[in-house]
């Protein structure tokens, strides 16, 4: 799999650059190094936060802390690698992956990630996630002992699908075309490398969404409202 560093290589060639950066931790002394080094962890986050992506997927039992509010019955310590919370789960559900369609959706609808209401089961309760008086990140919910599924920061290359390596790759080329190229020209490929990114961000998006299989129920318009 590619390293960080092949990964910034692989943006600078995108951008028709042929330096070949050898180290950006700490960066080697060159500009593009340094750039790499500056823009490659945020170009990375960013492209996490897009999509829920399989590889970043977890859960955990949350770990209870003091709850200083009254408005939610439990308060729970945020888990240290997570980058967004997806679903709050009691440890006995049944099955946290469904989504509710209507058959009064759009007939190219094809579903997505988030939970929904399923007739007869158990789904995702409602929570906020906050901060505390002392700056640590909490999350308020009703439900005792919770799980909590989330979407980590990943910062292991060899976790990256292919597609996602590549998406990356391109959506840095995007963060560096400016400092490396400079002016007009460097805006111009900035705004080329980003919609390349954004047609190889479907495709990464659509080979993920193979990793994940999704109980569908199907509502009809008279009984949506059950």
């Amino acid at each position: 799999m590619a390293t960080e560093v092949d990964i910034c290589n692989l943006a600078l060639a995108h951008l028709g650059d042929n330096a070949t950066i050898a180290s950006i931790k700490p960066p080697e002394g060159s500009a593009q190094a340094e750039h790499a080094a500056r823009f490659y962890p945020v170009a990375r986050d960013t492209l996490l936060e897009l999509y829920p992506w399989s590889f970043a997927s977890k859960r955990a039992t949350l770990a209870l802390v003091t709850n200083p509010v009254s408005q939610w019955d439990y308060c729970y310590a945020l888990p240290a690698d997570a980058m967004d919370v997806v679903a709050i789960i009691s440890p006995d559900a049944q099955n946290d992956y469904v989504t509710r369609a209507s058959a009064s959706d759009n007939p190219g609808w094809q579903g997505n990630y988030s939970p929904t209401v399923s007739a007869g089961q158990y789904v995702p309760q409602p929570f906020a996630l906050e901060t505390d008086a002392l700056g640590n990140h909490v999350i308020y919910t009703n439900v005792q002992d919770a799980l909590c599924r989330y979407q980590a920061t990943v910062t292991d290359t060899s976790k990256f699908s292919a597609l996602y390596t590549l998406t990356l790759s391109w959506h840095l080329a995007g963060m560096l075309a400016g400092p490396v190229l400079k002016g007009d020209a460097g805006q111009a490929e900035s705004k080329r490398c980003n919609q390349i990114m954004a047609a190889y961000l479907i495709q990464a998006q659509n080979a993920d969404n193979t990793q994940r299989k999704i109980n569908m129920e199907h509502i009809v318009p008279w009984t949506a409202g059950r």
